[in-house]
């Protein structure tokens, strides 16, 4: 075992090279050990926002990797804090993710996956041994040593792991990703190693045909999938994979903790152990199609979710990170995104610059063409955003650079929030000028509306409105001009939203006195027959004016 080498400053002992990576608070570099001309990879963490409970868990973690020293798990060489800086040196890993490494062989058989999964199942009984427990085990944190044919593949990642005595079972928060949450977890009962290895039989599921055992784009309903077991085998990719691929996965996916399979025991198992016996070695092509579709979402998603952690656009960009409060207190970022990684304060951590974990596994991507990403077979787009804006981004988007893709997305969500703010504008333009005709083309002929006028009613249909426009909008002005200040949209789906806004109103009443009025207003929008149309409206009270937001005319 090798021991940490002990230094005072991290340029000392290695020099920085090129950038790897980068996350909200971290950038991974390549770096070089100047005694020996080793190449590492080195994640900066800018420690200057952390809090004490930031530093006792980039402490954690650093313990954790320390002690864990196996060919199937990505080593930490050294953990060096500086003032402002916290440097940890990882090996460089060459090889990419595993999932992407396999949709460019020419060969994928169902004894590939065997050896596959059990380089996984070695790495999470190395953890298990020395009382870890990974709890965020999915396809990102599975990499490749090297672009080699064969090589080893490597878990990364430690951000979430946590130390337990034994077979301890306790309540350690509420952690990990979606697709990949135990039963336990979900129910909030005490967990332990267990929850490492459901995540195993998820991820061997997925290795199989190419898509995931649990999908829903409602959180809700993808829980409770989870929490009842119900998975199943359809036909026709499953009809080819062997009963003892299934039987090891029945045994992985049991609800029960304390029924199911253990790591040591898994790997006894005889699809595992007895490959070149029982795995079939045809060739899965099906898989590797799906499989190609897997990837290219995760990476659509993962890109978007870099994006907006490093702009800090958190509760801006439709579901997949949007924090809604749980019974406890705690916050997680509700999604179905099989990527984005939940802990039960992470938002608390991010809004005061909390430990990134954006970016803790450390590699170096391959170079190579990309697969533009498309849902898989029967599978819902699950990314949080409407899949035609999906589509359009990705149509869009420059190929090659997942970012890219990212950031196409976000401008398509912005070009939504731009056309409902327009719409809102000539809405607006419609009352000032008093064009009825206009007005009524804009709203829904039930338009249901609040406004002091009413008398605190709510009231339906347009004939309200008309009153106003027969008698006084367009009659006693001069001249009309309205401002739309801090307009914010919330995007409620593909085809609903909701703009919020102060409406600051100048005009000229018949006696040429100038006048000026402010109101706080929102309106709903409903996008029918690919228009737009305002289907609900609330006014707060402003200063007793007439309709619209206008004062009394005299």
């Amino acid at each position: 075992m090798a021991v940490p080498i002990v230094c005072t400053r991290f340029s000392d002992n290695y020099d920085l090279k090129e950038e790897l990576g980068k996350g909200a608070f971290s950038v991974v570099r390549r770096c070089v050990q100047k005694s020996t001309g080793l190449e590492f990879a080195a994640k900066i963490i800018n420690t200057k926002k952390l809090s004490a409970r930031d530093f006792q868990k980039l402490e954690r973690e650093a313990r954790i990797c320390r002690k864990l020293q196996h060919p199937n798990i990505v080593r930490l060489h050294d953990s060096i804090q500086e003032e402002n800086f916290h440097y940890l040196v990882f090996d460089l890993v060459t090889g990419g993710e595993l999932f992407e490494d396999i949709v460019a062989r020419e060969f994928y058989s169902e004894a590939d996956a065997s050896h596959c999964i059990q380089q996984i199942l070695e790495s999470v009984n190395h953890c298990h041994q020395n009382g870890v427990v990974h709890r965020d085990l999915k396809p990102e944190n599975l990499l490749l040593a090297s672009k080699a044919k064969g090589a080893a593949v490597k878990l990364a990642d430690f951000g979430l792991a946590i130390e337990v005595q034994g077979e301890q079972q306790a309540w350690f928060g509420f952690a990990g990703t979606p697709g990949y949450l135990s039963p336990e977890v979900l129910k909030k009962e005490p967990y332990g190693k267990p929850v490492d290895i459901w995540a195993c039989g998820v991820i061997l599921y997925i290795l199989l045909v190419g898509y995931p055992p649990f999908w829903d784009e409602d959180q809700h309903r993808l829980y409770a999938q989870i929490k009842a077991g119900a998975y199943d085998y359809p036909s026709p990719e499953w009809d080819t994979v062997t009963p003892e691929a299934k039987n090891l996965i029945n045994q992985m996916l049991t609800v029960n903790p304390s029924k199911r399979i253990t790591a040591a025991d898994a790997l006894k198992h005889p699809w595992i152990c007895q490959r070149e016996r029982v795995a079939s070695v045809v060739h899965r092509q099906e898989t590797v199609d799906c499989l190609k579709k897997f990837n290219a979402r995760r990476k659509l998603k993962g890109a978007i979710l870099t994006t907006m952690l490093a702009t800090r656009n958190f509760s801006k960009c439709g579901r997949s990170i949007i924090a809604n409060k749980k019974e406890n207190g705690s916050q997680v970022k509700e999604s179905t995104d099989s990527s984005t990684t939940l802990e039960d304060d992470d938002i608390k951590e991010d809004k005061k610059g909390g430990v990134d974990r954006s970016s803790t596994v450390i590699a170096k991507e391959p170079e190579g063409p990309s697969t533009p990403p498309q849902s898989p077979r029967g599978a819902p787009t699950s990314s949080g955003f409407p899949s035609s804006s999906v589509a359009t981004a990705i149509n869009s988007a420059p190929k090659g650079n997942p970012l890219n893709l990212g950031q196409a997305l976000l401008q398509s969500v912005q070009a939504r929030r731009q056309e409902i703010i327009k719409m809102t504008e000539q809405l607006i333009e419609a009352i000032n000028t008093g064009d009825f005709e206009a007005y009524t083309k804009i709203c829904d002929p039930h338009l249901t509306a609040f406004e002091p006028e009413a008398m605190g009613n709510l009231v339906e249909g347009m004939d309200f409105h008309k009153f106003y426009f027969d008698n006084v909008l367009g009659k006693n002005c001069k001249a009309v001009n309205t401002t739309i200040l801090n307009p914010h949209v919330h995007l409620l789906g593909e085809d609903a939203a909701c703009i919020a806004y102060v409406r600051l109103t100048q005009y000229m009443d018949k006696h040429g006195q100038a006048h000026t009025h402010q109101s706080e207003e929102s309106r709903v929008w409903h996008k029918r027959d690919n228009k737009w149309q305002n289907v609900h409206f609330h006014r707060s009270g402003g200063n007793g004016g007439a309709a619209f937001g206008f004062s009394s005319l005299k």
